[in-house]
C-alpha cells in the first residue's frame, strides 16, 4: 500500500525530501537556544560585563530568525508536497475510474467511490503531512533534547526513559483499540454519502411522496452511526491527553525538586541556575516531542484505513483490455452474436444470457422487444464491448469486438441509454459530446431528426440554453431527443436506442424512426422498445424471454407464429382502444 501511494508524489519529490532537511535544521537551532540561555545565565551570574550580554543576544536572535525562517520554509514546502499528494491520489483515482469497465464499476459503490475520493484522499493528506514535518521533528527533537538534557543535567535525564515506555504503552493500547473503529466509520461513511446521494437525486420523487420524513429519518440514522463510532474512538484518543499530563507534572515534580535539592546542597557545584533553566526547557520539549509523536500515529492509524481505500481502486484493473495488434477499421455495421452466454459475474450461478445466434445485416433496423428482465439491455451491450461474452462471440463488421482498438468500436457505436445522462453546461456543450468539432449546422440538423430542433428553438437562448445537472431543467421526452440528437453526431456505423424514445408521444416517436429511416439508411439500427408500435416497421424484430430469443421474423410474421408477441400485441392494441375511448 505505502508504495503505491509513494508512487503518486511524483513531481514533488524536491518539496517532500527539502521538508524533513529544513525541519532538522529548525530542530538543532531550537534545541541549541536553550544551551546558549544556560551559558548567559552562568555568565551574568560570574559578573559579566554588557559586552557579553549583548554578545550573547544577538547570537540568540540570529538563532531564532535562523529556527523561524526554516520553520517557515518547511511550512510552505510541507503543504506543497501534501497538497500535491492529494491532487495526484485524486487524479489516479480518477483517471482509473475512467479505464474502468461496467463490471468494475459494479464492484464499487458511487457514494463508496466518490467517499474515496474525498475523504479518504484528506486523510492521507494530513497524514502525509505530519509524517514529512512531525514525525522527522518530534523524533529529532526527542534525541537531541535528551542528549542536550544528559549533558546539562547528568544522571536527572534518567527520568525521561522511565517515562518513555509508559506513553509507548499508552500509545499501542490506543492505536490498537482504535483501528477496528477506524476501519468500521469509512464504511459507514459511504452508508451516509449513499443516503445523501440518492435524496437529492430523487428529490422530486421525495416530495411528490411527502416522504421527507422518512429520508430525515434514515439520514440521522446513517449520520448517528458515524457518530456512535466516531465518538467511542475519539474516547479513547482523548486518553493521550491525561496520559501525557500526567508524565509531564511527573517530570517537572522530579526535576524541579531533586533540581532544586541539588543546587542547594552542592551549592552550584553538581548543578547550577543555568543547567536547571535549561534542563526544564529541555524537559518541556521532549515531553512535548512524546505528544505530538502520539497525535502522529493517531493520524496515521486513521489515515492506514483511508490508504487501503484509495489503493483498492489504484489497484482495480479493467477487465476489458485492448489487443496486442488492434483493428483500427470497421468495414460496416453488420452484427453477429454466435453462440454467446453471458453472465455479468464469474460467480453468479445462472447466465443472464443464454445461447444468442443472431445474424443483423449491415444497414438493417432492427427491433428487441420482451418483458422487463429479459436481458434486452445485457444483450446490445455486448455489441460495444461494455462487457465481454463469457462464452461464444459477437462480431461487428465481420470481426470479433474483441480485435478492435476499444476507442475504435465505441466511436462507432453509438449508444441512446434507457437511463439518459445530460451534463451540466449549455446544449450545444451537451450534442458535442457526440462530435466534440460538430458545427452549429451538424447540430441543428441532428437536432431536426431527432425532433429536438423545435423546442430548442422556444428556449429564450436557443442552443447556448444553460442545462442544469442531470438535465433537471427540461422534460424526460426533451431529454431523450438530445440524447438521440447526441448519438446521431457521432455518425455511427450502429446505432442502439435501448427504449430512449419512452417518454415521448407516439407521433413523435414515429417522426424520429422515420428521419431515421430516410437519413441514415446505411447505419444498422437497433431499437429496443416496450410499445409494438415503436419496432413492428423494422426489417427485423427479436422477441426475448428470461435471456434468451424467443423467436425472430417481421411483425407479420411474429403475428402469426409467436405468442408472446401477440398477447402483447394484443394487450397493447386494446388498452390503446379502450384509452380512446
Amino acid at each position: 500500500m505505502v508504495k503505491k501511494l509513494v508512487k503518486c508524489i511524483r513531481e514533488y519529490k524536491k518539496a517532500s525530501i527539502a521538508t524533513p532537511l529544513l525541519v532538522s535544521m529548525e530542530v538543532v537551532m531550537e534545541c541549541i537556544i536553550p544551551f546558549i540561555i544556560a551559558e548567559l545565565v552562568n555568565r551574568i551570574k560570574d559578573g559579566c560585563e554588557m559586552k557579553t550580554i549583548v554578545m550573547y543576544g544577538l547570537i540568540l536572535v540570529v538563532m531564532a530568525c535562523l529556527s523561524l525562517m526554516f520553520g517557515s520554509l518547511a511550512g510552505v514546502t510541507c503543504s506543497t508536497a501534501s497538497c500535491g499528494l492529494a491532487k495526484n491520489l485524486r487524479k489516479d483515482m480518477f483517471y482509473s475510474i475512467q479505464n474502468f469497465s461496467f463490471e468494475n464499476i459494479d464492484k464499487f459503490s458511487t457514494s463508496s467511490l466518490v467517499t474515496r475520493l474525498t475523504t479518504d484522499v484528506t486523510n492521507v493528506q494530513m497524514a502525509y503531512m505530519m509524517i514529512i514535518r512531525m514525525a522527522i521533528r518530534c523524533p529529532m527533537m526527542l534525541i537531541f533534547a535528551f542528549v542536550m538534557a544528559f549533558v546539562m543535567g547528568g544522571r536527572m535525564a534518567f527520568i525521561f526513559l522511565v517515562v518513555a515506555p509508559i506513553l509507548a504503552f499508552g500509545l499501542i493500547l490506543v492505536i490498537a483499540k482504535t483501528m477496528p473503529l477506524f476501519n468500521k466509520v469509512f464504511k459507514k461513511y459511504d452508508t451516509l454519502n449513499s443516503s445523501i446521494q440518492e435524496n437529492i437525486k430523487g428529490i422530486r420523487v421525495v416530495k411528490s411522496y411527502v416522504r421527507e420524513e422518512y429520508e430525515k429519518e434514515k439520514f440521522g440514522t446513517a449520520a448517528e452511526d458515524v457518530c456512535r463510532d466516531f465518538t467511542k474512538a475519539e474516547r479513547i484518543l482523548a486518553i493521550n491527553n491525561p496520559l501525557m499530563q500526567f508524565c509531564l507534572y511527573t517530570v517537572m515534580v522530579f526535576v524541579l525538586s531533586y533540581g532544586s535539592y541539588t543546587i542547594i546542597t552542592s551549592r552550584g557545584l553538581d548543578l547550577d541556575v543555568g543547567q536547571f533553566s535549561a534542563l526544564l526547557t529541555y524537559s518541556f520539549m521532549i515531553l512535548m516531542s512524546l505528544m505530538m509523536i502520539s497525535m502522529v500515529f493517531v493520524m496515521i492509524t486513521m489515515a492506514a484505513e483511508s490508504g487501503k481505500r484509495i489503493v483498492e481502486v489504484l489497484d482495480e484493473e479493467s477487465s476489458l483490455h485492448n489487443p496486442e495488434n488492434p483493428v483500427y477499421d470497421i468495414k460496416d455495421g453488420s452484427i453477429d452474436f454466435d453462440g454467446v452466454n453471458f453472465k455479468y459475474s464469474k460467480s453468479a450461478e445462472k447466465m443472464t444470457l443464454s445461447d444468442i445466434d443472431l445474424h443483423i445485416k449491415s444497414g438493417q433496423t432492427v427491433g428487441i422487444i420482451g418483458g422487463t428482465g429479459s436481458s434486452k439491455s445485457s444483450l446490445v451491450q455486448l455489441i460495444s464491448r461494455l462487457y465481454d461474452v463469457t462464452e461464444g462471440s459477437v462480431k461487428v463488421g465481420g470481426r470479433d469486438v474483441r480485435e478492435y482498438d476499444l476507442e475504435t468500436l465505441r466511436n462507432q457505436v453509438a449508444v441512446v441509454l434507457q437511463k439518459n445522462i445530460l451534463f451540466s453546461g449549455t446544449i450545444k456543450d451537451n450534442l458535442r459530446w457526440g462530435n466534440k468539432d460538430a458545427t452549429d449546422e451538424e447540430m441543428k440538423e441532428a437536432c431536426r431528426l431527432a425532433q429536438a430542433d423545435e423546442f430548442i428553438s422556444r428556449f429564450p437562448d436557443g442552443y447556448d440554453t444553460y442545462i442544469e445537472q442531470g438535465g433537471a431543467n427540461v422534460s424526460g421526452g426533451q431529454k431523450q431527443r438530445l440524447c438521440i440528437a447526441r448519438a446521431l453526431l457521432k455518425k455511427p456505423k450502429i446505432l442502439i436506442m435501448d427504449d430512449s424514445t419512452s417518454a415521448v408521444d407516439t407521433r413523435t416517436d414515429a417522426l424520429i424512426r422515420k428521419s431515421m429511416r430516410d437519413f441514415i439508411p446505411e447505419t444498422t439500427k437497433i431499437i429496443i422498445a416496450q410499445r409494438i408500435s415503436s419496432v413492428q416497421e423494422a426489417d427485423l424484430i427479436v422477441v426475448m424471454e428470461n435471456g434468451t430469443i424467443s423467436a425472430c421474423g417481421t411483425h407479420d410474421e411474429l403475428l402469426e407464429s409467436n405468442e408472446i408477441y401477440k398477447d402483447l400485441y394484443m394487450l397493447q392494441n386494446k388498452t390503446g382502444g379502450e384509452n380512446n375511448e
